[in-house]
């Protein structure tokens, strides 16, 4: 073990629960008290501010759809890190915000590993929080915030980063997360033979023992147990978001939730006086994408980018599966677990259980910041049990971008390296997937579809298809009449063939 190799030394959450939106935490707040958390958590003294020379904060989803940062009515921190830094008595010499996406905590600790280890960085925090219930509860309230906050010093603003979404695939209302998952799990549903019963009560059966490791959680912001049924009964407390979700099994933001992680190196923190018992370590880790857009994915029920990357972070730990102790698979929605379990071999009910916080639907969806929160668990869990090792996967966008980390409190053995992902990264690039076309006309399959709601009822089909005579995939709308979507509901579409037109940049689909 040398003195270069990277570990993890601190980590802190918070969650306010503060009712009243006068006095709570602003996004910035919850950050820097999960900051001081992580800090407090190193037990190295009040030195170890003055140390920080790195300090990420992750994307808030204020700042994750437009380009520029838009201001809000409740104004923001024009420099995030350095509002942080502020708060803590930090003041570092590089003050990084990051690019959205769920992977960003994980893919964060990875570039600090390689930074530290090259001498780079010496002592870096990294954090991240959102305060969306306060900002609801303010705007439900016509309660003004005055967030804004002006901070001196350089900022590295790396922007929202890759486009994950089409002039086309917008057109038809697949904007966001909550329209394409549904599309992935019903071309799951697709791949598994199951009728819409069969796999909603499946899904319950996924996400109920999440909901008991979120009850237990001080952090959780939805810690209630349900049982299978009651996950996946349509009421009108868990209505349909898009189909075949109910409420209760989409990721919920409306938290105010923070989460932070202290990384040194071996080396530095013998020269802090940091207790080795606090020191984790990053035995293996990995990054790849999917080809970004929905459109554009081999297929709708796997994972190129999972599958890749978390064999890399196996080899690099020299580790399999097996070996694991503690697992946390990301999990905005089921098909991201079950994705992700399809990938590692791992089974739905396997006993070692597939979260450590209880999910992004339980535990709460922090916006882009949900795996430091998992993270921020593990460490005193394997702290505890230093002969244990855990896997971690973080996704971000729409199933879209993936990172992976393996730690352990058992040291590194020699020097910490890890591969370029590039050839994997080209790998999948390369792989063969559908021709996409934009105006599509003629016979026609449905691959996956979904359809999403309002409040009240069903207000739109989305449609991804194959045009029979040359396999090219489309993306389409329905007929939005009430009788089209209600039959899409109680039918299984995923075997039906019909005809879509194009007219005016837009597909409609239309069944035989």
């Amino acid at each position: 073990m040398l003195d270069s190799t990277p570990i993890l030394v601190g980590a802190g959450q918070f969650t306010d629960r503060e009712t009243n939106p006068e006095i709570a935490q602003s996004p910035m707040g919850v950050a820097a008290m999960a900051a001081q958390a992580a800090l407090n958590d190193v037990g190295a003294g009040s030195s170890l501010a003055s140390a920080i020379d790195t300090l990420a904060v992750v994307r808030i989803f204020q700042d994750s759809y437009k380009r520029p940062r838009v201001a809000t009515s409740f104004g923001r921190a024009e420099n995030p890190p350095r509002a942080v830094a502020r708060r803590i008595g930090a003041n570092p010499v590089n003050a990084i915000y990051s690019n959205a996406g769920g992977n960003t905590p994980q893919k964060l600790i990875n570039e600090m590993a390689q930074r530290i280890t090259d001498g780079d960085v010496s002592v870096a925090l990294l954090t991240g929080s959102e305060a969306i219930k306060t900002a609801q509860g303010a705007l439900r309230n016509h309660i003004d915030l005055n967030w804004q906050e002006e901070d001196e010093g350089t900022q590295e603003d790396r922007g929202i980063g890759e486009a994950l979404v089409s002039p086309i695939e917008i057109a038809h209302g697949l904007v966001s997360p909550i329209q394409a998952y549904p599309l992935f799990e019903n071309a799951i549903r697709k791949n598994k033979g199951h009728s819409i019963e069969e796999h909603l009560l499946a899904m319950g059966k996924l996400f109920a023992p999440f909901t008991e490791v979120a009850a237990d959680n001080p952090f959780s912001s939805y810690g209630t147990r349900r049982s299978p049924e009651q996950l996946a009964t349509v009421t009108s407390d868990n209505r349909f978001i898009c189909f075949p979700y109910p409420k209760l099994m989409n990721a919920r933001d409306a938290v105010n939730q923070g989460a932070a992680v202290v990384m040194t190196s071996v080396g530095k923190a013998k020269e802090l006086g940091i207790d080795p018992a606090k020191w984790v370590f990053l035995h293996g880790c990995s990054e790849a994408n999917e080809k970004l857009l929905v459109s554009d994915r081999v297929d709708y029920h796997s994972s190129p980018a999972i599958r890749a990357n978390t064999q890399q972070a196996f080899e690099m730990a020299g580790k399999t599966v097996e070996d694991i102790d503690l697992i946390d698979i990301y999990s905005c929605f089921p098909s991201a677990v079950e994705v992700a379990c399809k990938e590692l071999g791992l089974n739905h009910a396997d006993p070692r259980g597939l979260t450590v916080t209880g999910g992004l639907p339980f535990f709460g969806g922090p916006g882009n910041n949900y795996s430091m929160h998992a993270i921020a668990t593990l460490l005193p869990l394997l702290r505890a049990q230093p002969g244990q090792f855990a896997l971690l996967t973080a996704n971000g966008g729409r199933l879209s971008k993936h990172a992976t980390g393996i730690y352990s409190a058992t040291p590194v053995r020699g020097a910490w390296q890890r591969e370029s992902n590039t050839k994997i990264q080209a790998q999948i690039d390369a792989m063969p997937s559908p021709e996409f076309i934009a105006a599509a006309n003629g016979a026609a399959k449905i691959e996956t579809y979904t359809v999403c709601f309002d409040r009240t009822a069903p207000v739109r089909g989305i449609v991804i298809g194959r045009l029979l005579g040359s396999d090219q995939r489309f993306i389409a709308n329905t007929d939005e009449d009430a009788q089209t979507l209600a039959q899409m509901l109680q039918d299984d579409f995923l075997s039906c063939s019909g005809n879509v037109v194009s007219n005016a940049g837009l597909n409609t689909f239309t069944a035989a």
